[in-house]
C-alpha cells in the first residue's frame, strides 16, 4: 500500500507528511483542508490523490506513520534490557518528549487523531488505537517484572493514568504557548512516577529502592 508514495524522493515525502501533520493537527478532521495541505506541501491536489485514494486514506496513513516512527525511536537495545515498569515508562517518556520538540506537528496530530469522535474516521481509528494499545503490552512490556506489583494494582490502568497525565501536561503547556522544557517536564514526570511506585509496588520493593 502507498508504494507509489514511497517511490518519491525522501525530501518530497517528508514535505507531504509534514504538511498533513500540520493541517490535521491544527484542525478537526472535517475542517482540515486538503487545499491547505497541498499548498504547504507545494504539490497539486491531483498529485496528493494519486498517492492516496482520498482524504481519509491519507489521514490514516499519517497516524500509522506516527506510530511506526515513535516505535522506531523507543524500541532500542537499551529499551529491551529494562525490566522495571516505571523505569521503562520514564525511558519512553524522555524519548517521546525529545521527538515532540523535534517534530511539534506530530504531537498535535496524534492527540487530535487519538481523541477524534468524527464518524468519518472514528471506526478506523478505534481499531488502530486498540491494536496499538495491545502492542504496547505484548512488545513494549514483554520483559517487565510484573511480580513487583501489589495484587490489587492493574498495571494497564496505571499505564493509562500516567499517559493521560503526561499528555494533559503537554497540551496545557502548548495551550499556554509555553516552550516545552524537557528537563523540567521529566522532573515532574519522575515525581509522579515515584508517587505511583510507592502506591503500586509491594512493600519489600519500596524498602529495596530506599536502601539502593
Amino acid at each position: 500500500m502507498n508504494e507509489k508514495f514511497y517511490e518519491l524522493p525522501p525530501e518530497k515525502q517528508q514535505r507531504i507528511i509534514n504538511a498533513g501533520l500540520e493541517v490535521f493537527g491544527a484542525h478537526d478532521y472535517p475542517q482540515a483542508s486538503t487545499d491547505d495541505i497541498t499548498a504547504k506541501a507545494e504539490i497539486s491536489k491531483g498529485l496528493l490523490f494519486y498517492y492516496f485514494k482520498n482524504k481519509k486514506e491519507f489521514y490514516l496513513f499519517l497516524f500509522d506513520y506516527c506510530c511506526e516512527f515513535f516505535r522506531s525511536q523507543v524500541v532500542t537495545e537499551d529499551f529491551i534490557k529494562i525490566t522495571d515498569f516505571f523505569d521503562l515508562m520514564e525511558y519512553a517518556a524522555r524519548i517521546k518528549y525529545s521527538v515532540i520538540l523535534q517534530y511539534p506537528y506530530m504531537m498535535n496530530f496524534v492527540m487530535t487523531a487519538y481523541y477524534s469522535r468524527r464518524e468519518e474516521v472514528s471506526e478506523a481509528m478505534k481499531s488502530r488505537i486498540a491494536s496499538t494499545l495491545g502492542e504496547i503490552y505484548t512488545v513494549y512490556f514483554k520483559n517487565i517484572d510484573f511480580s513487583r506489583f501489589k495484587p490489587n494494582v492493574d498495571p494497564q490502568h496505571l499505564l493509562q493514568m500516567l499517559t493521560w497525565m503526561a499528555e494533559g501536561y503537554i497540551q496545557d503547556k502548548l495551550r499556554q504557548s509555553e516552550t516545552l522544557n524537557i528537563d523540567e517536564l521529566m522532573q515532574d514526570f519522575h515525581s509522579w512516577q515515584e508517587m505511583f511506585r510507592k502506591i503500586a509496588y509491594k512493600e519489600e520493593d519500596d524498602e529495596n529502592d530506599d536502601e539502593g
